[in-house]
């Protein structure tokens, strides 16, 4: 195991590079909890620092709930961090507040100079647009999946990105999963867009990210196999997927969904290390049935590959999954 803390679960988990060190932002909640589903509820994000991807400092948090009443104030999930044009850092965080019971979630951000003492913004948070989007209380699903920020620049709209964690509005309620879409000129005010994907069989798209890797845009995102009644997957599927596209923004062919085989692990994420190799890491989420909360080793992408492709050749058939998340 790369990270592993002795009185906390660790999970979702995403980096952020200063040229010096890479900055890990993680889930954590205490193991005093003993059950371990219930750490969604006292989730805070947690921070480490390392110059190599495999030994890690652990330093204060990063963030934690915010003051009652909040619309963050029971806890703070996955999110992800990027450096302004002016030099300040901005983390994206997805909140939780216990008004709704924890049922509706909402983006929100803050600021650092030194990637170590963060601030609130004071804009308010990003929110689904029920135009688009189901929001909570149309019955078809336990909560709001509004979540999972993962921001970017992008050079040929000349504006910030951000990829979210969504469902759609209307749809076959156990496949509504969609890429929800916001932009933004300056990382602080944000315009909700429809989403950059229609609905393909799942259920949610957990902690997507776009990358381009060799010269392909690809999705990569989390989707745990199940509810998927009469849908053939593969049986050592750890709920990692990724699908190739035309660029960072798409449009992705869903129905290529390919996934990875990494025993054990979820909320993977596509990294590119300063040498240019590419890895993928995650969580350690289950072994033999019983929960890890362990950040694994980093997995170059090139072990992952089958006969030296990023994705099945044309003429094989796809293998999409109908999935639910772990519902939070």
């Amino acid at each position: 195991m790369t990270f592993r803390l002795a009185d906390s679960w660790v999970w979702d988990s995403w980096l952020a590079d200063d040229g010096e060190n890479y900055h890990l932002f993680f889930l954590r909640a205490s193991r005093a909890l003993r059950d371990p589903e219930r750490r969604h509820r006292r989730a805070s994000i947690g921070h480490a620092v390392s110059t190599d991807l495999e030994t890690w400092t652990l330093l204060p948090d990063a963030l934690v709930a915010g003051d009652e009443p909040s619309w963050d104030d029971l806890a703070t999930w996955t999110g992800s961090t990027v450096r302004g044009h002016d030099g300040r850092w901005h983390l994206f965080y997805t909140g939780v507040g216990r008004a709704e019971d924890g049922l509706r979630q909402r983006i929100g951000s803050a600021v650092s100079d030194d990637l170590i003492s963060w601030e609130r913004t004071g804009a308010g948070p990003v929110e689904a647009d029920p135009r688009w989007y189901e929001t909570l209380g149309e019955g078809t699903w336990p909560d709001e999946a509004w979540r999972d920020p993962f921001v970017f620049y992008d050079e040929g709209t000349r504006q910030w990105q951000m990829l979210v964690t969504a469902r759609a509005a209307a749809g076959d309620p156990d496949a509504r999963g969609v890429v929800g879409h916001a932009v933004s000129d300056d990382l602080e005010h944000w315009t909700v867009r429809p989403p950059l994907t229609a609905p393909a069989g799942f259920g949610e798209m957990e902690v997507v990210q776009s990358q381009v890797v060799d010269g392909t845009g690809v999705l990569i995102f989390s989707c745990l196999p199940r509810l998927a009644p009469g849908i053939p997957f593969s049986e050592s599927s750890t709920g990692t997927w990724i699908a190739p596209g035309a660029g960072r923004l798409g449009p992705w062919e869903l129905e290529r969904s390919a996934s990875f085989f990494v025993p054990g692990v979820y909320a993977a994420q596509l990294v590119r290390r300063r040498d240019g190799q590419w890895v993928v890491f995650g969580f350690q989420n289950s072994v033999d049935g019983s929960f890890v909360g362990e950040i694994a080793s980093p997995v170059p992408l090139t072990d992952l590959l089958t006969e030296g492709r990023l994705f099945p050749a044309d003429d094989r058939a796809p293998h999409p999954v109908p999935c639910t998340s772990r519902r939070r």
